[in-house]
């Protein structure tokens, strides 16, 4: 079926209260992973291309991928540009095809993060793509992307509430704790469902949770296994995940779970077996983790059979 649009997506999972997984993705086999058991659950899905993406793969060769295997699925499937980082970006994904994008500006003052953030919004609504902007800063690395703990906010309630009506954004992504990358700090990470509480009482628009990973507790052990060097790296609760959802989460991206899995069966393979030299072989048994942890996601969330 073709590509379904971000904001009819997102206005049902709100509506219903679940989340719908944001999978970032980087080649084939991701998103075969991505797509096959979003199928075989009959779970709605977005597929996510950041920067660092765009650069590794090429922005278009992506969205072909993603256009071509989605057309042969039963289930929603939305493109997503991940953290654009400018109106040019922007304009790139639209002309690949793109059916949802996200301008991020959140590094910018208040009025200036209006401002960008608007332009966007005028450019994607005339040819019917949606758009997600974010307000306060989450801490860690993602790609291009790296704050610090000092530059890193919290979204505030009243400027949330200013923001969505002052440019008409489509879902808006929050910080209330979560972070990118696998390092979250020690222990559990502290995530304020206060303040997403009181941000869902004054947006209506479905909100979204970057620096969602979980950093599994069985994938972590064996890649520890396999001589991996991950001892410090901790994730998003699956508590805090659930309770965020019917407080307005209704978008929840996924990256670096999906790069441990990925990196977990190349290094059985070739830690295990190093005469091993079929790439099928290597990388085929990331992806089977990959759709361990796709699955995954989709129970947590609640996803499952809302196709």
């Amino acid at each position: 079926m073709p590509l379904a649009i971000g904001k009819e997506v997102l206005d049902k999972a709100r509506r219903e209260g679940y989340a719908v997984p944001s999978f970032n993705t980087n080649n084939l086999e991701i998103t075969q992973a991505i797509l096959e058991v979003a199928d075989e659950l009959r779970a709605p899905v977005f597929i996510q291309v950041s920067d660092g993406a765009r650069k590794y793969a090429g922005m278009e060769n992506l969205a072909n991928l993603v256009k071509d295997m989605a057309s042969r699925t039963k289930v929603p499937v939305v493109l997503h540009l991940d953290h654009g980082a400018d109106f040019k970006m922007v304009m790139q994904a639209l002309r690949a095809g793109f059916t949802s994008v996200m301008i991020d500006a959140s590094h910018h003052p208040f009025e200036e993060n209006v401002a960008e953030t608007k332009k966007v919004v005028e450019a994607a609504h005339a040819v019917g793509v949606s758009v997600e902007a974010e307000l306060g800063r989450l801490q860690g690395i993602e790609d291009n992307i790296q704050v610090s703990e000092a530059e890193a906010f919290l979204t505030d309630p009243d400027e949330a509430e200013r923001f969505v009506a002052e440019t008409g954004i489509d879902y808006l992504a929050i910080a209330i704790g979560t972070s990118h990358g696998a390092y979250k700090g020690k222990g559990r990470p502290y995530i304020d469902h206060k303040r997403l509480e009181e941000i869902s009482k004054r947006v209506s628009i479905p909100l979204v949770l970057h620096g969602a990973s979980g950093v599994p507790t069985w994938l972590k052990e064996k890649l520890l296994a396999t001589g991996a060097e991950l001892k410090e790296a901790t994730g998003i609760h699956d508590e805090d995940i659930k309770k965020a959802i019917p407080n307005g989460i209704a978008k929840i991206n996924i990256d670096t779970d999906l790069r441990l899995a990925m990196t977990l069966g190349i290094r059985e393979v070739v830690v295990g077996n190093p005469k091993e030299f079929d790439p099928r072989k290597i990388i085929g048994r990331g992806r089977d983790y990959l759709k361990q942890v796709i699955r995954e996601k989709f129970e947590l969330m609640g996803t499952v059979g809302r196709a």
